[in-house]
């Protein structure tokens, strides 16, 4: 998706949900799946994703070496292996948007991807679900909105045809890439394919397609 757009909106001003994409991943081992979760602080209802804090419990020792186990004897782990240095060993993290925005601004970096990244907390945009993309769209000028598949349980069509922005939906439909330790499994981290197709990673991870809606 960041690949597809001009500019990539990191959304970190509503209200943090749990048990999603921002506090956990998977990865693939010989003895299967590991999840890969960041403990957070304890927070009310209504804290904003950008107010998250990690709870510093010597979880990232634990992701490094669940990682490094998993991937070590994959081709093109020693590739990758600054990354991971990076972000478990050179830092200590407080901040779960920090964070998250490092790791995808580094590997955006590794795969060439030229976009604009912008968090929404400096836009001080408006309204609340679709509004507030509309909003956010209107502030960068943007002629085109791409969103992931989940929101179509909260958008409205019209509302981005009424304000003259082309709504699409990225369709995630990925081709099958060499992944050890049996069936194939598309559920897992970026780090995976990197780890195994190492410079080729690109024309996997490159190969989403769109829905266009109007």
């Amino acid at each position: 998706m960041i690949n597809m757009v001009d500019t990539f909106v990191f959304l970190e001003d509503v209200d943090f949900t749990k048990r999603d994409w921002r506090t956990r991943n998977k990865i693939k081992s010989k003895n299967g799946d590991i999840w890969l979760r960041v403990p957070v602080k304890k927070s009310p209802r209504g804290t904003k994703i950008y107010e998250i804090e990690i709870d510093l419990n010597g979880w990232q020792e634990k992701h490094y070496r669940s990682i490094t186990m998993s991937y070590a004897q994959s081709d093109h782990f020693k590739s990758y292996v600054d990354l991971l240095e990076h972000v478990y060993v050179e830092r200590q993290w407080k901040s779960l948007s920090e964070m998250n925005q490092f790791i995808i601004k580094s590997i955006a970096a590794l795969l060439n991807i030229e976009t604009v990244f912008m968090n929404s907390v400096s836009l001080g945009s408006e309204g609340k679900a679709d509004d507030k993309l509309i909003d956010i769209c209107k502030k960068l000028g943007a002629t085109h909105y791409l969103s992931g598949p989940a929101a179509k349980n909260y958008i409205c069509p019209n509302k981005f045809m009424e304000n003259d922005i082309r709504l699409e939906y990225i369709v995630y439909d990925y081709p099958e890439y060499p992944q050890p330790f049996g069936e194939f499994d598309h559920y897992v981290s970026v780090l995976d394919v990197l780890f195994n197709c190492g410079g080729q990673s690109a024309e996997y991870i490159f190969q989403g397609k769109k829905e266009i809606v109007f």
